[in-house]
């Protein structure tokens, strides 16, 4: 049984590397495409590869500790589910927008002020595509987490799951998969923490609800219903 500091201690590392990684990955590309006209840079695949495999990596170093959440939205899940009190859940919050808060922060030191400011970055803030209104990115967000939840009770908490010990990978699949759909279009956060982070640092709070809305209420009913459908005792007639 680990303590309560060492689980907020890995929620807070979990988040880090998500951020530093993600946000990394897309400061590189803007980096390589400036360099010349024709460079290709990363593109989304490569961002979204760089968020699905941090992921990956630190639900399989860090899941036995903490549940490797590493996302507001899949600790509501727990939450909404029983899994976790009220009072864990607002200290998993706070660590893990602590984490994403310090990725972001430490990106802008070691990183040039020209190119995590550079237009279309702004530090990986999730920004939605030309024509997506609120309503309509928001509803994304939660479809995307939704499907990311889901992934997580069906590997992490079911126990009859035996899929357990590749549970990072696919939690990771999921994320780069939710990337490359959704990225252009709502940001793809599927991560309040995640969106968080560079909104700290950047000041810029617009469209930001969407981020927290769509995902925790897409982790919510993920929770919901995967815990109603496949985790209640099962009644049996009797014989």
């Amino acid at each position: 049984m680990h303590s309560t500091a060492q689980k907020l201690t890995a929620e807070f590392v979990g988040t880090f590397a998500l951020c530093f990684a993600g946000i990394g990955a897309m400061c590189a590309d803007s980096f390589l495409k400036s360099g010349s006209p024709n460079a290709a840079g990363t593109g989304l695949l490569g961002i979204a590869l760089a968020h699905g495999l941090a992921i990956a990596v630190m639900v399989n170093s860090l899941g036995h500790i903490s549940g490797g959440h590493f996302n507001p939205a899949i600790t509501i899940g727990f939450w909404v589910s029983k899994k976790i009190g009220t009072g864990m859940t607002l200290l998993y919050w706070a660590a893990q927008l602590a984490g994403a808060g310090a990725a972001s922060l430490l990106l802008t030191v070691i990183l040039p002020r020209d190119l995590w400011r550079a237009p279309g970055l702004m530090l990986g803030v999730p920004a939605l595509g030309t024509g997506i209104d609120n309503v309509h990115a928001m509803v994304l967000e939660a479809a995307l987490t939704f499907l990311l939840v889901w992934v997580v009770f069906a590997t992490t908490v079911d126990e009859k799951s035996s899929f357990r010990s590749t549970a990072g990978f696919s939690i990771g699949l999921t994320i780069a998969i939710g990337i490359l759909v959704g990225g252009p279009l709502s940001g793809a956060a599927m991560n309040p923490a995640r969106a968080f982070g560079p909104v700290l640092i950047t000041g810029m709070w617009k469209d930001h609800g969407v981020h927290w809305v769509g995902p925790l209420f897409g982790g919510a009913l993920a929770a919901a219903t995967y815990s109603s459908v496949f985790l209640r005792p099962v009644f049996r007639s009797p014989e």
